[in-house]
């Protein structure tokens, strides 16, 4: 048992019966080891979950970065739509993120930082939109993945509408982009506080 094979079955526990299902105590009955031997690779579950939130982000980790020759706009979309995906593919993938302090990739961060700012747009306003659109991303597929629910959760009323959650995220993401375009074109306009966000994770 290497700490890989515990993240892997941790996420497989994560995906058959969901967050509030993982426990130490069962991940070791999975595993069949005692459960103080866990303990050699997380000192606390909180360090697990960490693990398995950056484990589970791995895809979107591992996404191509932008180019000089990228269109900011189109990157920004794919981007957070690569996030959303992310997140989609594991149950309660957005409660687990959110819920945890992954270790971020600062370079891959960095770069993409250096691409808004080389494509016109002040650094702080690029910082600004990208937690915008990470918390955004979130908090939507909280909201999706909540209401998909257990399957034996009882149904909404019927005069309830349905929601397209995907036309609601891409929705929330054009007014997001036309806003930083606003932003973007309005050199000599008032800015707010010269200050860095705090708080949350840039994707």
């Amino acid at each position: 048992m290497n700490r890989e094979a515990v993240v892997a079955e941790a996420l497989g526990l994560l995906d058959e019966a969901g967050l509030d299902a993982v426990s130490t105590r069962r991940l070791a009955r999975r595993l069949n080891v005692e459960q103080p031997s866990l303990y050699w690779h997380f000192r606390t579950k909180k360090d697990l979950l960490a693990a398995m939130a950056e484990a589970a982000m791995a895809p979107h980790a591992s996404a191509p970065l932008p180019t000089p020759g990228d269109d900011w706009r189109e990157w920004f979309a794919d981007n957070t739509r690569s996030f959303r995906r992310t997140l989609l593919t594991r149950r309660d993938g957005a409660r687990l993120h959110a819920g945890s302090t992954p270790a971020g990739d600062l370079d891959r961060i960095r770069r993409k930082m250096d691409f808004l700012v080389a494509s016109g747009i002040p650094e702080r306003d690029a910082q600004f939109a990208m937690l915008a659109a990470s918390r955004f991303t979130v908090g939507s597929v909280l909201e999706e993945q909540a209401e998909a629910g257990p399957a034996d959760s009882a149904d909404p009323p019927a005069d309830m509408p349905v929601i397209d959650h995907e036309s609601a995220f891409e929705a929330g993401l054009a007014l997001i982009l036309n806003g930083l375009a606003q932003r973007t074109g309005a050199q000599g306009a008032d800015r707010s506080p010269d200050r860095h966000p705090t708080g949350g994770e840039l994707h």
